[in-house]
């Protein structure tokens, strides 16, 4: 993966033949808790979502982002090998938790930009994010899956994980619509444009 500084990437990978990756409660707070440790210290997270099969995260790279460091005899980016670390620990965890060998994720994560220097990108795709549970018919109200950066954007929670201040600031949004505005059909030709 490649990234530049001062731009949106939408993350995101799932389960081998979209098998699951989550198992129990357990399971998505010991990913976060990886995401603190690999992710968090090389960009800004937006917004995130883990699902039972998959995870999204909408970052915005800065200066950290784009540092390498050399491994073996190559240079690497750290936040690729700080994905490559979370999903190979948390794989490891599961394997010994389900008594299983093998991969667990998809051969590779995607990392789209989405600076094309439209903020409505950048806002259909955190809204996609964050509707994904609802989508997937897991929850009624966005608000009640707590897997997700939503409730710390509706004010229902604290949590640090992600920079919703940031969040707000580079991608335009308004504090007062944000709720209405999250639960907006989003078409699928504007879907699309995510991947």
């Amino acid at each position: 993966m490649e990234f530049h500084s001062n731009q949106i990437y939408h993350i995101y990978n799932r389960g081998n033949n979209k098998q699951p990756i989550f198992f129990k409660p357990e399971n998505y707070l010991y990913f976060l808790e990886k995401v603190r440790k690999f992710i968090l210290p090389h960009c800004e997270i937006l917004s995130y979502c883990l699902m039972p099969n998959h995870f999204h995260f909408l970052i915005y790279a800065d200066e950290r982002t784009v540092e390498t460091k050399l491994i073996g005899n190559k240079e690497r980016n750290v936040l690729s090998e700080g994905i490559r670390n979370l999903l190979q620990t948390y794989s490891k965890a599961i394997n010994v938790q389900n008594s299983t060998t093998g991969s667990l994720f998809q051969q590779n994560t995607k990392a789209k930009c989405i600076a094309d220097g439209s903020r409505q990108y950048a806002e259909t795709c955190l809204h996609y994010i964050h509707q994904n549970p609802m989508t997937a018919g897991l929850v009624v109200k966005m608000e009640d899956w707590i897997y997700s950066s939503f409730p710390d954007y509706c004010g229902l929670r604290n949590g640090t994980l992600c920079n919703k201040n940031l969040g707000f600031e580079l991608i335009g949004m308004n504090k007062e619509h944000f709720y209405s505005e999250s639960y907006k059909v989003i078409d699928d030709d504007h879907i699309k444009m995510l991947f």
